[in-house]
């Protein structure tokens, strides 16, 4: 299957700093692929990337970076503009500042469909009323007239993923949609978009570093550790038969029902993320790891178990599954 979304060897660096190196990763049509990982390890700044976003001051490389066969490396602004939020939409983590506080939910709603399709304000605003009919807000014609701090949060997040929608984009990048979110509202975005998803075809990228998230909705997992992508699988091959250490670290600290007894100490990855240079070399993880050998400080060998299994490590899959 040809990808939707093609990423090799990513590389993103802002002065001194590298925020991404080497990240790879392929997102196929009608597929949820999870992109996980802890608090800065890359994933937000990689899907800026992916959609022309990144500060002024980041300098971004990449072997390929390729949407529906399209080179987008080489397109200029005006090109990129006139791709985001028709064919690709993002769905940014905190809908309160993501929305422009000065105008009502309609305005802002019909001007995507507007800039990118064109026809008449009324036209817009019946697509954006159908939409939010569609994410499941009720009185939708009542509320394309109102600001979003007259909504709640659950409210602003539905808002966000219908206007993403207008267009009927083919990728949609949902960067922790459910962060600020209580769980109950979490559960019901979280079903909102695997039906789109069947309804409409999408193909989902989908960022979080909840590992409950990863195993409800994802097809396809790859794990980021300090900017790197370090493990890449199914979603069940990732869960039974995880190879990098640092992914058996972050099952390790998900609370199993039953297994977990009041007072017991919950599980942890001892030490801290390392500041990675232009000039770094080595496994990020060899610090923390408790299988770390004198060679985990050079180049590191991509493993790959089976055909749609890879993972950044030293040691191979015969030996990480004995340890």
């Amino acid at each position: 299957m040809t990808a939707l979304l093609e990423v090799q060897g990513l590389d993103i660096s802002f002065g001194g700093l590298t925020a991404v190196r080497g990240a790879s990763l392929e997102v196929n049509r009608g597929e949820t692929h999870c992109l996980v990982g802890e608090s800065g390890c890359g994933k937000s700044v990689t899907a800026l990337a992916m959609m022309g976003l990144l500060p002024g001051n980041a300098v971004r490389r990449a072997e390929t970076l390729r949407f529906d066969g399209g080179d987008l490396r080489g397109l200029s602004e005006k090109e990129m503009s006139r791709l985001r939020g028709d064919r690709m939409a993002m769905i940014f983590q905190e809908p309160m500042t993501s929305l422009n506080p000065a105008y009502t939910v309609g305005s802002q709603m019909a001007e995507v469909m507007l800039r990118h399709r064109g026809g008449s304000r009324r036209a817009a605003l019946d697509r954006a009323a159908e939409l939010l009919a569609r994410v499941r807000i009720t009185s939708p014609g009542m509320r394309l007239g109102q600001y979003p701090h007259q909504l709640s949060g659950g409210l602003r997040q539905r808002v966000m993923i219908a206007m993403a929608l207008m267009c009927e984009p083919e990728l949609l990048i949902a960067d922790e949609p459910t962060t600020a979110l209580d769980v109950t509202v979490q559960a019901q975005i979280l079903r909102l978009l695997a039906d789109l998803q069947t309804d409409l075809g999408l193909a989902i990228l989908l960022i979080t570093h909840d590992l409950g998230v990863v195993a409800r909705t994802a097809h396809r997992v790859s794990v980021m550790y300090a900017g790197e992508v370090v493990e890449s699988a199914p979603v069940r091959t990732l869960f039974s038969r995880p190879m990098h250490p640092y992914t058996r670290g972050l099952l390790s600290c998900v609370p199993v029902p039953g297994k977990i007894r009041p007072g017991d100490p919950l599980g942890s990855i001892p030490g801290m993320v390392p500041q990675v240079t232009p000039d770094f070399a080595g496994c990020a993880f060899r610090q923390r790891c408790l299988l770390t050998r004198p060679d985990c400080a050079g180049p590191i060998a991509r493993r790959r178990p089976s055909a749609d299994h890879a993972y950044l490590c030293q040691i191979p899959p015969e030996e990480m599954v004995r340890s």
